[in-house]
């Protein structure tokens, strides 16, 4: 019985169960065109036959079962775009998220598919990549940041601040965002290596490049220094050990101006009563992809702490991570 005395029902767990099937149509949708091809107008089973090369039988099943989701509406047989499939996946949108599913779909799947193993024994499943695997892993990871980049553009006030350092990323997306929202600042890149040709190329596109340096070294050692007023630390936490975190933070301290502000972006467990899903669910795909960690954000926020950090407040961007907003004592 629920709290207010009429019976439980089973649909939760059946939703979650069946979970994998909305998915994987999701999956299929995406690849065969299905969304792309309601871009201009709606249309019938018919017609999304044709455009998407799929079978009337399988045009309606896939149809279907993204309007039961919420993914698209129907009526007198017609389908159309919700908004959300309208922005994010006709490539006509706010950002096509075709090649993060396409990942989900060529890559992370199979992973889950080792997960039972991974809990048996705590061991991350084997990652078994050739060339075309590692540009769609890459090309999915990279746009996945992308989204929470946009995210946290949308989240986040810029203006205020003069001198960015962003240390460590994976993407350039971040500061490329904030460096749009405000012409008056300027950015350093503290990048490892192997990212250097990949940020330059990222910043001569967006049109940023001549408010930006690229400084590149090992993100668990860089010792960048200066007197910023803003530090991004994104994508970081989840890919190194607690030890190496901590001298992290700290260098991100040594680099900022008294009262400067942090933004650290990653996936956190929380202590509420109710865990946030995309946090924990991430916990798991991060483990059984390679054995990274989502770390506890009480555990991250005593490392904030230590290295003269003041946590102020978090925030939880949709779809995507929570960013720890703190500053420099």
């Amino acid at each position: 019985m629920t709290a207010s005395g009429t019976p439980a029902t089973p649909d939760r767990i059946v939703g979650i169960a069946t979970g994998y099937m909305g998915a994987k149509q999701l999956f299929a949708a995406a690849r065969t065109g299905l969304f792309r091809a309601l871009a201009d107008g709606e249309r019938d089973i018919p017609a999304l036959a044709s455009a998407t090369g799929l079978s009337e039988r399988m045009a309606r099943i896939l149809a279907d079962a993204m309007n039961g989701l919420g993914l698209l509406e129907r009526r007198d047989g017609r389908y159309r775009l919700a908004p959300d499939a309208a922005a994010y996946l006709t490539g006509d949108g706010d950002l096509d998220l075709h090649p993060f599913l396409a990942f989900l779909n060529e890559i992370s799947y199979g992973h889950w598919l080792q997960f039972d193993t991974t809990v048996d024994t705590t061991e991350p499943g084997e990652l078994k990549m050739d060339d075309d695997r590692w540009k769609a892993f890459m090309a999915g990871v990279m746009r996945y940041n992308t989204l929470h980049a946009a995210m946290l553009a949308r989240s986040f006030d810029f203006t205020p601040f003069r001198s960015l350092l962003d240390l460590g990323g994976l993407s350039p997306d971040f500061a490329i965002g904030a460096l749009k929202a405000n012409p008056g600042l300027t950015a350093r890149f503290v990048f490892d290596p192997a990212s250097t040709d990949a940020v330059t190329g990222a910043l001569a596109a967006a049109g940023v490049a001549d408010r930006a340096t690229v400084e590149p070294a090992p993100t668990d050692t860089a010792d960048p220094g200066g007197e910023h007023d803003l530090v991004m630390v994104n994508h970081v936490i989840h890919r190194f050990t607690a030890e190496q975190n901590r001298a992290i933070l700290t260098a991100a301290r040594a680099a900022a101006a008294p009262g400067a502000t942090l933004l650290l972006l990653d996936f956190l467990l929380d202590d509420d009563e109710r865990q946030r899903s995309i946090d924990a669910l991430h916990a798991g795909e991060y483990f059984v992809i390679d054995g990274t960690v989502v770390y506890p954000e009480s555990e991250v926020q005593e490392w904030l702490t230590a290295a003269g950090w003041r946590p102020r407040e978090v925030l939880a961007l949709p779809g995507s991570p929570r960013v720890v907003v703190a500053e420099a004592v």
